[in-house]
């Protein structure tokens, strides 16, 4: 054990946990006055949803034992994390525990991102259903293929076997974009597709109500996204230190290059804009940064901030209401960094692979390909049996009446903002047919 690793990994794991606060910021500031509560507890709920799925099945699902084929882990090895608490792993130098801790915010902030694409429509109940069968069905096999290398002992033999992905293909994502960013990417596109559009869209005007907020948030998810992305270093140093600095820079870049599009096709450049090209850059050097170097970090970043630009509008072109963009930034994020592995890898890196731009040709593209495939063509066709059997049997979407009257009344008795003297107020059907009366009997007074 080593307590410079053990602390740079608890941060780290505090850092990652940040970053969903941070996410319900930056949602709730782009949806309607109507609607900004529901978006932040649909985030903070699945803090507590997936965290108790982690602590009790979910993490030996994801890194237990492999139950064959590199699939997935055995959820019961270690289930309430029985055997690891106090115990090291024979590859890292930090405890079990912190290694558990770390990894359960990655599984938090997957589940939160989906939320996005449905904004404004869906009930809340269901969603709390959802988290529990996504992150058990969809994002725990997908980390078990992804993030659960081999373990070897002192001699280099292995001891325990782990996910596809990393071992047999040797496909490169250091910290999430096909595990996290792709898988929940796909999931918000099915979901979007499967709940329907939101009344009046794409013809009512839906602007954000507090563009403020929504950069709060981008602050935050880049302040934790560097515990997200050096944090998988699992160790206090070169490695980390230069996964850090490629992070900076691919961000820095996507900001610009969402900005540079804006300029160009609409004739200036919007805060809301430069708050997603940081998600965007931050989404997409994810699987990257450890294998490119800094001008490598800079052009993944620019790439992905222009494209991701270009991608929102297609929403509208397609006809499909992703509400807050988690398409166009996450799914085509995660698909564009994944794939740039493949093209600006460097051998001095510290991933140590060369992709097709660096002499590698192109194998480590392929590789990049068929993992991104995997994880998508899974993301989709998982979700889509998920969120049909909720939509058919406790129902998905908001009643019509109710999507009018804005979720936060409807499904939580709160709203987000009171101006003026009194308690807040909440209309429902009942308040307004009382108001009605109250009104007709004053007209009848007045008049007699």
């Amino acid at each position: 054990m080593n307590s410079g690793d053990t602390a740079w990994v608890l941060v780290s794991a505090a850092l990652v946990l940040l970053m969903t606060p941070g996410l319900a910021f930056f949602y709730g500031g782009m949806v309607r006055d109507k609607s900004v509560l529901n978006m932040l507890m649909m985030s903070v709920s699945s803090i507590g949803v997936v965290g108790v799925v982690w602590l009790l099945y979910g993490y030996s699902a994801a890194f237990g034992p492999d139950l064959g084929a590199g699939l997935l882990g055995d959820p019961l090895r270690h289930f309430g994390l029985a055997g690891l608490l106090g115990s090291g792993s024979l590859q890292q130098t930090v405890p079990s525990a912190a290694y558990v801790a770390f990894q359960a915010m990655f599984a938090i902030i997957a589940v939160a991102l989906i939320s996005g694409a449905i904004a404004d429509r869906a009930r809340f109940g269901p969603w709390l259903l959802f988290v529990a069968l996504w992150v058990t069905v969809v994002y725990l096999p997908v980390a078990h293929w992804v993030f659960n290398a081999d373990t070897e002992d002192a001699a280099g033999n292995v001891v325990q076997r782990g996910g596809w992905i990393v071992n047999q293909l040797g496909a490169v994502d250091f910290a999430g974009g096909t595990a996290v960013h792709i898988n929940a990417g796909a999931a918000g596109l099915v979901l979007a597709l499967l709940l329907g559009k939101r009344l009046g869209w794409p013809g009512e005007p839906m602007r954000p109500h507090n563009v403020p907020l929504v950069m709060l948030g981008a602050g935050l998810l880049w302040f934790g996204w560097f515990g997200f992305n050096a944090g998988s270093a699992l160790a206090a140093g070169t490695t980390s230190a230069v996964v850090f600095v490629t992070t900076l820079g691919a961000t820095c870049a996507a900001m610009l290059g969402w900005m540079l599009v804006e300029r160009l096709r609409d004739g200036r450049a919007t805060t809301l804009g430069a708050a997603s090209g940081i998600v965007a850059g931050l989404v997409a050097i994810t699987p990257a940064c450890s294998a490119v170097t800094v001008p490598g970090a800079l052009v993944v970043g620019l790439v992905a901030g222009a494209l991701c630009a270009l991608a929102v509008g297609l929403k509208y072109r397609l006809g499909f209401d992703d509400s807050l963009d988690v398409v166009g930034v996450h799914l085509v994020g995660g698909l564009a960094g994944t794939l740039l592995v493949g093209l600006f890898a460097s051998d001095s890196a510290p991933a140590g692979v060369s992709g097709l731009l660096y002499g590698g040709g192109f194998g480590q593209l392929g590789k990049q390909a068929l993992a991104a495939v995997a994880v998508l063509a899974y993301s989709l066709v998982l979700t889509l049996v998920l969120g049909w059997l909720i939509s058919r049997t406790v129902g998905f979407r908001l009643p019509a009446q109710h999507e009018i009257d804005g979720v936060d009344g409807v499904e939580h008795a709160e709203t987000a903002y009171h101006f003026g003297g009194g308690a807040p107020h909440h209309r429902t059907a009942e308040t307004a047919h009382a108001t009605t009366r109250v009104g007709t009997t004053q007209t009848q007074e007045t008049a007699r």
